[in-house]
């Protein structure tokens, strides 16, 4: 059978996953009264209820004799690792581009990986529907990164299809009727080229496969996904896996070999060359390794991916309410649980730095606020810090330098100045400035990773929720000096109990609560954000004094605003160094460092 193998990309919410919903519904993976969740590709329980992609998935479909494997990626920087890993086993993508909002920062980061390995993309310029769509002053948006992107002649030479995903059409004249995604798949099966693999599919080709993958399974345990580049495999047989130097790791049976085919993983009896497959049976191998025949000696060749440039430190919880909610709170098993995920997540780093402390280095807040709270519902607990930047030295001046990420702003006229202003107290500089209509500005930055953190929130709060905000890594820059951290103190209870109404309502005038009457606390634990810029111990316990002295004036009814929940990456964003969140699988609480307020000044003048 024919075989072409394509991977979708694009920026986040541009419709990669909603097409692919159409993709297998019109080339009948999925049959026509079959209940199927939107967006069926996002599996998981937080990638539905964000509504983004986090991990890269693949899928299958047949279309006139010829099978496609589709490979659906996240369109977050924060996930682009996953993005850069899939690309080395796919022959062509499809580049999907909003026809509203036109070429966003991801698409740019995407695109350039596309390009350098080579691939020729087919642009699909989707949502077409949507009533500001401009369709001709975004292809010429693509045409100009194309450009930029130093793309050669071959690929600059890209086929146009306008679609909609949702309502499930493409067409490559906007006069042409709109039916079905058929322009689509013949666009594919035509530019496409068959997998090179394919064509080493003989005897003489013994069996090798680049693990680009890894996930685990309660019954066949670890399984690694990639695509075979020579020879075939039959169920059973003994293979190796050799890693990056050509060390070879371990020698096992391939208990279980698994195809693709809609939205199911199929046990089938022998793959070969060219398709996407899943292996189970090896114990340590993992991403970037080889799987192979016995007498292959040489590894395939791995791409490197970008380095991480944010990390935090994951600890075990030590406050006095510790192992009250979750019941894996042992180091031992935080530190297995980070070892497994820097196995499957190539883009996320684990270092231990003491006992019971573990640094873990990623892409972004959001990517660490996941594994985060992806380990929170399964019943850790954990005390997490203050994310922080990973610098650098310069080789060649031996100066100390610091991630730089281009920051892409889409906001409303009245709210360009107070961005401006606050990116510029950031050290962020401003690199362009144009109007996109319909009275909305996009600003284009570049702004230090160190002064991002924990601005998204202020920035919604400065653009009344109108704002639409997009980092992705630019690059290293010489260090641009200190930042100006959060301006406001915070209260801080000076005693263990639970929260009273009474106490709290005069709390109230103070700064905003983050706690409700009958909350659990303890001494140390932040309560509120206090309005001026010291911290201030407080005393949320203290109920109304009771006397048997009858009184003509009635009690005044306490009636207290309601509490600011903060969400994970709020609560991470706000702290300080001095700082730390408890994430337990039911609770999220702010506390200091240092619980005993003596023990906080000592800490505070040895830092002066």
């Amino acid at each position: 059978m024919n075989i072409r193998n394509i991977a979708i990309i694009a920026h986040v919410d541009h419709g990669k996953t909603t097409l692919v919903d159409q993709l297998l519904r019109q080339s009948g993976a999925v049959r026509e009264n079959q209940q199927v969740q939107e967006r069926a590709m996002d599996s998981g329980d937080l990638e539905r209820e964000r509504g983004i992609t986090i991990l890269a998935k693949c899928t299958s479909v047949d279309w006139q004799g010829t099978r496609i494997n589709i490979v659906d990626t996240p369109g977050h920087a924060d996930f682009g690792g996953e993005v850069e890993r899939i690309l080395s086993m796919v022959d062509g993508v499809v580049l999907l581009v909003d026809a509203a909002e036109a070429v966003m920062p991801q698409t740019k980061f995407v695109l350039s990986k596309a390009l350098k390995l080579g691939l020729k993309p087919i642009v699909v310029i989707n949502k077409i529907d949507r009533s500001d769509a401009q369709p001709k002053e975004t292809l010429e948006s693509i045409f100009d990164l194309f450009l930029a992107l130093e793309a050669n002649d071959d690929q600059l030479d890209f086929h146009v299809l306008y679609a909609s995903g949702r309502q499930g059409w493409a067409v490559a004249d906007l006069a042409d009727d709109r039916k079905d995604l058929s322009p689509l798949f013949a666009r594919i099966v035509a530019d496409v080229r068959e997998p090179e693999a394919a064509a080493r599919a003989g005897e003489e080709f013994p069996f090798a496969m680049l693990v680009t993958t890894l996930e685990a399974d309660p019954y066949l345990g670890r399984i690694l996904t990639g695509r075979i580049e020579s020879g075939s495999l039959n169920v059973n047989r003994v293979i190796k896996a050799l890693n990056r130097d050509g060390t070879e790791v371990e020698r096992a049976r391939a208990t279980k070999l698994l195809a693709f085919r809609g939205l199911a993983r199929v046990p089938v009896a022998e793959v070969h060359a060219g398709d996407i497959v899943a292996i189970a049976g090896l114990q340590t191998a993992n991403v970037a390794d080889t799987l192979c025949d016995i007498n292959v000696a040489a590894p395939i060749a791995a791409n490197p991916i970008d380095p991480p440039t944010l990390a935090i430190t994951i600890a075990v919880n030590d406050s006095p309410l510790a192992g009250r909610e979750g019941d894996k709170v042992q180091s031992r098993v935080i530190r297995d649980r980070l070892l497994r995920e820097a196995e499957g997540n190539v883009a996320i780093k684990v270092r231990e730095t003491g006992e019971g402390t573990y640094e873990v280095a990623g892409r972004g807040e959001l990517q660490l606020g996941v594994l985060i709270e992806t380990m929170r519902r399964e019943g850790f607990e954990l005390s997490i810090s203050r994310p922080r930047v990973l610098f650098q030295t310069d080789p060649d001046t031996g100066e100390r330098i610091e991630p730089i990420e281009e920051v892409t702003i889409d906001v409303d006229d009245p709210y360009t100045g107070v961005v401006i202003e606050k990116i510029a107290n950031r050290k962020g500089e401003l690199q362009d400035m144009r109007p996109t209509g319909a009275g909305k500005t996009r600003l284009t930055f570049y702004a230090p990773s160190r002064g991002l953190i924990g601005y998204h929130g202020e920035f919604l709060t400065d653009t009344r929720g109108t704002g639409v905000m997009n980092r992705m890594f630019h690059s290293y820059a010489p260090h641009k000096g200190p930042i100006e951290g959060r301006r406001n103190g915070v209260m801080i209870s000076n005693g263990d109990g639970e929260a009273v109404a009474y106490a709290l309502w005069y709390l109230e005038e103070r700064g905003r609560l983050f706690v409700g009457p009958g909350t659990k606390i303890y001494k140390g634990m932040m309560v509120g954000g206090n309005a001026k810029d010291n911290d201030l111990d407080v005393n949320p316990l203290r109920a109304k004094q009771l006397t048997n002295i009858r009184t003509t004036s009635k009690d005044e009814a306490v009636r207290l605003t309601p509490a600011t929940t903060l969400t994970l990456e709020q609560s991470i964003a706000y702290i300080e160094d001095d700082e730390l969140v408890e994430v337990t699988p039911k609770s999220i609480r702010l506390r200091k460092r240092e619980l005993l307020p003596h023990l906080r000044k000592r800490a505070r003048n040895a830092g002066e």
